[in-house]
């Protein structure tokens, strides 16, 4: 159930983040950055759903775990330099940080039952 809970999360967060990005003009690079990891999130998630073993399932999380703190970046980033609303910006820094706290749980779940 958390897996499934876990990929819907991330795939809802993905589109916000493209739906946030396709009304920011200029600063593509920026704009870049922020939907490759954003989408990687999701992307990882999913990917470990097919992890051909524990250790691999885990590495697939800890790269959405990664990738989830550098979101949080360019989302902070953003933030600060007024490049989106802030109601936005901090909706999507409430769903990053729940993401984050379920890969974190899950993590630390599948190595305990290494």
């Amino acid at each position: 159930m958390q897996e499934n809970k876990l990929l819907d999360l991330s795939m809802n967060f993905s589109v916000s983040i493209l739906q946030l990005t396709g009304k920011i003009k200029g600063h593509s690079s920026l704009v870049n950055q922020l939907e490759r990891s954003a989408t990687s999130v999701g992307a990882n998630i999913h990917e470990s759903c097919y992890a051909q073993s524990k250790p691999d399932f885990i590495s697939k999380l800890q790269i959405a775990l990664k990738e989830c703190h550098e979101t949080k970046y360019w989302l902070e980033l953003f933030s600060r330099a007024s490049l989106c609303d802030n109601d936005s910006i901090q909706r999507l820094r409430n769903e990053c940080d729940t993401i984050r706290r379920i890969l974190v749980s899950s993590i630390n779940t599948a190595k305990g039952n290494k």
